[in-house]
């Protein structure tokens, strides 16, 4: 009979998952009216003395559950379906293809925001893997839902992409002043959205068309472009949000990094020590970015502000040159893991090593994002934490994108809920989850860079899927009593 059940489990699976919640539901409420009546009985005038009884012995084979037992049942299935789909060269293929097209369409039919059909499919499913909501509303029950399951907090980002390619219209076109504004708007929408503590991804081409034009020319902004920031900046820092300007592809990252550079000296200087609200990007897989980044610390150093580091492997992999990265992913990893080893314990190493004329080895404050989902670089950088637990550390931040490598977040978040988490030697790791806001057609953009990031990691997205599957397994089997 056993053997059925199990069968009809494995061919129909979601008859049986949703048996957990109300299962567990039961649980709970049994457990209540038991605390209750024993409350009732010591509130009695002469409650009698009755010896407590021992507690239940641990069962010796008794473990904790896996970490991704925290997540709704709604989100396992989805990424269950979604990585399925990814983890597929040709589904994935097939799914960037009919999004690009959805992108440059105007028929009604074929339009993600006219056919209310199309609209509904994609919000079901890409669209609520990796995208808050349209509006205030959705974005704020989507960031409630986020914090419930555990995490410290959200990256929420605008999604409003610039495709390369466009003609600079210059910088008086009224098509230029309306890019800033749009821009400007949106920021400032995104920042009132987030709580203290949170952090707002953004892009500085989603400025606009002239914007770009000016960052692959390593150009300071217009001074239309100037206020909107320096707007957005102002909001951030009264509500103690970080701000994360996004790497692009290397011909603007010069450009990039000198205006968040600069936006730093002016925002860095006035928090606390070891506290930002500006941040730089630093893809590791480019062969510059230790001696750009130590530059950058000598800077920092001499000027007196907190850098504000946000690590990546990198996302534009297919796009650069060749001789601008790393020959291997192992030596990607090992600049990542080295460069991360170096502004946690604040001290140069073999792959991070000062720059000569920054003034000595010494380092000045930093606050650090790690943005990964490799298991491994996470892992080392919770060893130096738990090193460091009863010294004075930098902040670290540890951030992973919505819907994907939720079995590495959700290890964090049950280590900062566990027992030991904050005693000598173990540490309290913070985790956010990056995740855009706009409309089904703004979205479409930051969706096909997801995808394509996915045909460059799919290892990562069949790890993700192997534990969507183990943990709705782990489910059933509850449902029966099978564990």
């Amino acid at each position: 009979m056993r053997s059925r059940t199990a069968l009809a489990q494995a061919r129909h699976p979601e008859r049986f998952l949703a048996g957990v919640e109300v299962q567990q539901q039961c649980r709970r409420l049994v457990h209540t009216t038991r605390v209750r009546n024993s409350a009732a009985t010591a509130s009695s005038a002469t409650p009698p003395i009755i010896p407590a009884d021992p507690p239940a012995p641990t069962p010796l084979n008794a473990k904790a559950p896996p970490a991704t037992s925290i997540l709704p049942l709604s989100s396992v299935l989805r990424t269950y379906i979604v990585t399925t789909m990814s983890s597929s060269p040709f589904l994935l293929s097939t799914t960037v293809t009919i999004l690009n097209r959805m992108l440059a369409s105007k028929s009604f039919l074929t339009h993600p925001e006219r056919n209310p059909v199309l609209r509904w499919l994609l919000k079901k499913t890409f669209y609520a893997q990796f995208c808050a909501g349209e509006n205030g509303h959705e974005v704020q029950r989507a960031i409630a839902d986020t914090k419930a399951v555990g995490y410290s907090g959200v990256i929420l980002e605008y999604a409003l992409e610039v495709l390369a390619g466009g003609k600079d219209p210059g910088a008086d076109a009224a098509i230029t002043r309306a890019e800033i504004e749009t821009w400007r708007k949106g920021m400032l929408e995104t920042v009132g959205m987030c709580a203290e503590g949170d952090f707002v991804g953004l892009k500085w081409s989603g400025l606009g068309t002239h914007a770009l034009a000016l960052l692959k020319a390593n150009k300071p902004p217009s001074p239309e472009m100037e206020a909107a920031m320096k707007e957005v900046c102002e909001l951030a820092a009264s509500k103690n949000v970080g701000l994360l300007p996004g790497a692009e592809e290397e011909v603007t990252n010069i450009g990039i990094e000198t205006w968040s550079l600069e936006l730093q000296k002016r925002y860095n200087s006035t928090t606390k020590p070891g506290q930002a609200i500006m941040y730089t990007t630093y893809q590791c897989y480019l062969k510059s970015i230790p001696a750009r980044l130590s530059k950058h610390l000598g800077a920092a150093r001499r000027e007196g502000y907190t850098l504000g580091v946000k690590l990546v492997r990198g996302a534009y992999l297919e796009s650069e040159p060749r001789s601008s990265i790393w020959p291997t992913r192992e030596e990607t990893n090992r600049v990542y893991d080295g460069v991360a080893e170096a502004v946690l314990t604040k001290r140069y190493n073999s792959v991070l090593q000062p720059v000569h004329g920054n003034g000595g080895s010494g380092f000045p404050d930093v606050s650090v994002v790690l943005a990964t989902h490799n298991d491994v670089s996470v892992q080392r950088a919770q060893e130096i934490r738990n090193k460091q637990a009863a010294a004075e550390r930098v902040g670290l931040y540890y951030a992973q994108l919505k819907g994907m490598a939720d079995e590495i977040s959700c290890k964090l978040v049950q280590a900062a809920n566990s027992p030991q988490a904050g005693e000598k030697g173990v540490d309290v790791p913070k985790t956010f989850k990056c995740v855009c806001w706009g409309t089904t057609g703004q979205c479409l953009n930051y969706l096909l860079r997801r995808a394509a990031e996915n045909k460059d990691a799919a290892g990562r997205t069949h790890e993700t899927k192997q534990a969507m599957a183990a943990e709705m397994w782990r489910r059933m089997r509850r449902v029966f009593a099978l564990q």
